[in-house]
């Protein structure tokens, strides 16, 4: 059996994500990250997790970051950390030491994937990494000496382990800036793209090892290399439609996504209804020369799709040619305005129509397909929810992992333009933890290697914290937050760091913030919005505009200033 000992002092219990009987979004991680079935339990201050095989595991879970001694500013926060993969034994580990050693483990892989290892030792992420890393030693040494504490392990060993994991923790937060910064200058100035031509260039007459070791040093594990800088755009519910509303898509979009969810544009079978979407993208066409991304088109996620769609769940002939006749509707409808299409969402999942995996594949090369047919000219993208994979760890054996998914398709043939990403989080859902700055841009990095631009099509935080109601009996749900609870500040505060990071990455195309305003639907309405209910603007309105100038200034948004500004006019 694998186990973990919690040592609660009473600086951490009230507030540490593990303790009181309650485990946050614990699962088990297998190799490459693979998420695997497991029982997990909390007893008696030890973590206890049965799994079906003898493999080594790691163990993933909400746990509260401390802040780093001697500093005013707030911990990394409540969020989602894993440990690295580690083989049963009877003794079981200290969570606080494991955490920490995955951590700075991360942040070595890191700095070789990001080519920065010529840091000087007076850089401030740096200095800190060192001083995590001497409280690690620290905390190795003390957890080997005989404790009095559960699993023989001593308070003090928990103190050096949480304070090499708070040092670490913030290490990885300015080292993931401090990349970002750097890379994205590189794909501003044209660097990284000329750099990946003269690897590519045939008269250098480079082997493949040669010719992967030269561009690991001059590029890092970046993958596939864009020459244009990338797009800021949002999904925007076709609810509202007012000049307010159209002025602030302006100020801040490059692009506009018009969601299309089975429910809203067919909710009677054989009835479509198409005129709020219309109205639109007529409007963005024709007034604000926005180019337009379209869908997901097939999403059976709960609250996606139409009532009457249920009756032929179980019956996969009939709704394959029900997906066949949607798809080939709003395609034809709309292909003389929409650029590129995102054909389906979430099938992977598979958590509100049980899929095989073979009708999942076949689904997706379905819509593709149609697309490919009907306008040739458009881009085609496939979207991955929940791309962390937990649902794979309690779902049925019918899901599979996001990763996989995406490798199936190439194996399959069926090779969409973009892999689409949905990164949602602060929401009490499963698969909507909130991770730190760090984790984000690793998990871009891995679906890089499937060496296809990707776009960030729902990118999303709350303005406000979750409802009590919805977090469970023992706050189970509670998705955590990063460095502060969720506030309209702290909204636009995640929004900065996380565009800054994911435009830096020279393989992204597009990032869409995932709602424009709140209520765009009675589904989804979770206070995410840039906008509230009634279309007053968010901090994050502001930023997203600033963030989308900066761009276009070839300047980072790591570098805009903490405060934003809500002053003049959009």
């Amino acid at each position: 059996m694998l186990s973990f000992v919690v040592l609660e002092s009473s600086a951490h219990a009230p507030a540490s994500g593990v303790g009181q009987g309650t485990l946050r979004h614990a699962h088990l991680l297998g190799a490459d990250d693979v998420p695997l079935p497991a029982e997990i339990r909390f007893e008696d201050g030890v973590v206890r997790c049965e799994k079906r095989g003898q493999e080594s595991a790691a163990i993933a879970l909400q746990f509260v970051v401390d802040a780093v001694p001697g500093s005013n500013a707030p911990g990394v926060g409540a969020v989602t950390l894993q440990t690295c993969l580690l083989p049963e034994r009877e003794k079981p580990y200290l969570l606080s030491l494991e955490l920490a050693r995955h951590r700075i483990m991360m942040i070595l892989n890191k700095l070789e994937d990001w080519a920065m290892f010529d840091l000087p030792g007076s850089d401030p992420g740096i200095v800190l990494f060192e001083k995590a890393r001497q409280a690690f030693t620290g905390a190795v040494v003390e957890a080997g000496s005989p404790g009095t504490g559960p699993g023989g392990y001593s308070a003090e060993a928990d103190r050096l382990s949480r304070l090499s994991l708070a040092y670490a923790m913030e290490a990885g937060e300015l080292l993931t800036l401090t990349s970002a910064r750097v890379q994205f200058s590189k794909r501003m100035s044209g660097e990284l793209a000329a750099a990946a031509a003269r690897i590519a260039a045939p008269a250098n007459a480079l082997t493949d090892h040669e010719a992967a070791e030269s561009r690991n040093a001059l590029l890092g594990n970046v993958g596939v290399i864009l020459p244009s800088p990338p797009q800021i755009g949002a999904v925007v519910s076709p609810e509202q439609f007012t000049p307010a509303l159209q002025k602030a898509v302006s100020a801040c979009c490059d692009f506009i996504t018009m969601p299309m969810s089975w429910v809203e544009m067919e909710p009677t079978e054989g009835r479509y209804v198409f005129s709020k979407t219309d109205r639109w993208i007529e409007w963005a066409v024709r007034t604000a020369k926005l180019p337009i991304v379209g869908g997901p088109i097939v999403d059976f996620r709960r609250g996606c799709v139409p009532e009457w769609l249920y009756i032929w769940e179980h019956d996969y002939e009939t709704l394959r040619e029900l997906v066949y006749e949607h798809v080939k509707n709003l395609v034809t409808r709309y292909r003389r305005t929409v650029g590129t299409w995102t054909v389906v969402s979430g099938l992977h999942v598979s958590s509100n129509f049980t899929l095989s995996l073979e009708q999942v594949m076949d689904l997706t090369r379905l819509a593709v397909m149609v697309v490919r047919k009907l306008q040739p000219s458009a881009k085609v993208q496939v979207q991955i929810d929940q791309p962390w994979g937990e649902y794979f760890a309690l779902a049925s054996t019918r899901a599979m992992p996001p990763i996989m998914y995406a490798e199936m398709m190439g194996q399959a043939g069926i090779n969409p333009d973009l892999i689409a990403l949905r990164v949602e989080m602060g929401q009490p859902e499963p698969g909507r933890s909130t991770r730190d700055l760090m984790a984000f841009s690793a998990l871009l990095d891995r679906f890089a290697g499937l060496e296809k631009p990707l776009s960030i099509a729902a990118l999303s935080a709350p303005s406000t914290p979750p409802d009590a109601a919805d977090l469970g009996l023992h706050g189970e749900q509670d998705p955590g937050y990063l460095r502060s609870p969720w506030s309209p500040e702290s909204q636009a505060a995640w929004m900065t760091r996380m565009l800054a990071v994911a435009a830096a990455k020279p393989y992204v195309h597009s990032i869409a913030w995932h709602q424009f305003y709140d209520g765009g639907r009675a589904s989804d309405d979770r206070g995410d919005g840039l906008m509230n209910a009634q279309l007053a603007p968010k901090p994050a309105l502001w930023r997203l505009a600033e963030v989308r100038q900066a761009i276009r200034n070839k300047q980072s948004p790591a570098n805009l200033p903490d405060t934003v500004s809500t002053g003049g006019t959009l």
